[in-house]
């Protein structure tokens, strides 16, 4: 069966907030195609790879993707018809040397994204296997721990909450991942159950999770804590929460700004204040936990976290998906987990790269969503491909969230008793 692309072709589509986005579509002469579109930020880190937008355009208050759409269609398209759509890689830098800068800002990362994973895709279908195996090969036989999202706050909600997610994340071992969702839907229902009791709001933000206008964090985990009570389980053996603090969001003039807590704090103070959290509630993880450039500050975050069981300190705005980041992370040892988002780097070889980079240096990585998602569950296999062992797609409300746990289980049961689950 002939392997060279035969013909690309891209569309503008629509996100899960309504905005624009690309999708591209890539057929092979022997007949395979494939089709992949991509996710977008609101949350996002300075240094992530520069998704193209068409501005000056009125349409779509200027958030058209029309531009990334041509520049697929005319400028990437001619360049790699032709080329065996197995050559991933081959193709992928063919991808960021057309686009020729640091930041993909000359074709947009969405436009070269959407081009890696079709790519991905079609040659998945040439070799007959799911896109999980095709990816992983034979170590793709790994289930992800879910962190599920089921309060907002920050930008991704309009209440007073300071902190931007706060997660849920089953920790029982030896389970399954349906028995994992099953367990963190029970909790999803009896929290929205409890909402209601004290007449709070059960509409849900970007991610699916509920955004409530609750008074502060200390608020928050006390519903958390009953929710998972009154569900059965244990706190701190069966459930432990997470935080994506989205420090960056809150930095400005050397200090962090917590309007919700009445609280400015130094990064010193900021450190001290997730430490007491830490003390006090089961944290498991914290998610850029400082701002983006405190590479050292992030370093005090590691140590401390080893005072507590299973904490690990996680890096998102501060590596963007980004190798070179990485590398620096890593040597200030900076991080214990790794969050990785596609189209924050906008290829899937240098995803890849950034993942067994992190893995090959003992970190954790965390395989994550955008805020404003796609009908798209790549990132689902991918996370099983690659053995990351933890994946966030939000909460288990709104179809372009649960379309990812769906697919997590439809793996699952093709794996069947091969499968194994968990950090």
């Amino acid at each position: 069966m002939d392997r060279r692309i035969a013909h690309v072709h891209a569309r503008q589509i629509f996100d899960s907030r309504g905005r624009p986005t690309v999708e591209v579509e890539v057929s092979t002469r022997g007949g395979c195609h494939g089709r992949a579109s991509v996710p977008s930020g609101s949350s996002t880190g300075k240094y992530e790879a520069c998704e193209l937008r068409d501005d000056q355009d009125e349409r779509y208050s200027g958030l058209g993707v029309f531009n990334a759409v041509r520049n697929v269609t005319e400028t990437i398209a001619p360049q790699i018809i032709d080329l065996d759509v197995f050559d991933q890689r081959g193709i992928d830098n063919t991808l960021i040397d057309l686009d020729g800068t640091r930041d993909k800002s000359r074709l947009g990362s969405n436009a070269l994204l959407g081009v890696s994973l079709a790519v991905s895709r079609a040659a998945c279908e040439h070799s007959q296997l799911p896109l999980y195996k095709y990816l992983g090969g034979l170590n793709s036989y790994s289930l992800p721990t879910p962190f599920i999202n089921v309060i907002n706050g920050g930008c991704h909600a309009d209440n007073s909450l300071d902190f931007q997610e706060f997660m849920i994340v089953p920790t029982t071992q030896g389970t399954s991942f349906h028995q994992a969702i099953r367990h963190s839907a029970e909790v999803f229902y009896t929290l929205e159950k409890i909402l209601k009791r004290d007449g709070l709001s059960t509409n849900v933000g970007d991610e699916g999770g509920f955004a409530p206008e609750i008074k502060n964090m200390e608020a928050v985990f006390r519903y958390l804590t009953e929710a998972v009570e009154k569900s059965g389980y244990q706190l701190g053996e069966d459930f432990g929460f997470a935080l994506d603090v989205a420090a960056s969001e809150l930095f400005r003039d050397g200090k962090y700004h917590l309007p919700g807590e009445s609280l400015v704090l130094s990064p010193e103070d900021m450190v001290n204040y997730l430490d007491q959290l830490a003390e006090k509630y089961p944290l498991v993880s914290i998610e850029d936990g400082l701002a983006q450039d405190d590479f050292s500050g992030f370093a005090r975050l590691v140590t401390m976290a080893k005072k507590h069981n299973h904490l690990q300190i996680v890096g998102d705005d501060l590596i963007v998906t980004d190798v070179m980041r990485l590398k620096k992370a890593i040597s200030q040892q900076s991080v214990t987990t790794v969050l990785i988002k596609p189209n924050q780097i906008g290829t899937l070889t240098e995803t890849l790269q950034c993942i067994h980079q992190a893995h090959r240096h003992g970190l954790k990585t965390m395989i994550s969503h955008r805020s404003g998602e796609t009908e798209d569950p790549y990132i689902a296999d991918l996370a099983v491909a690659v053995r990351s062992g933890q994946i966030t797609t939000g909460s288990l409300s709104r179809g372009e969230r649960t379309l990812k746990y769906n697919q997590l289980l439809r793996i699952e049961e093709d794996l069947s008793l091969q499968g194994c689950f968990g950090l």
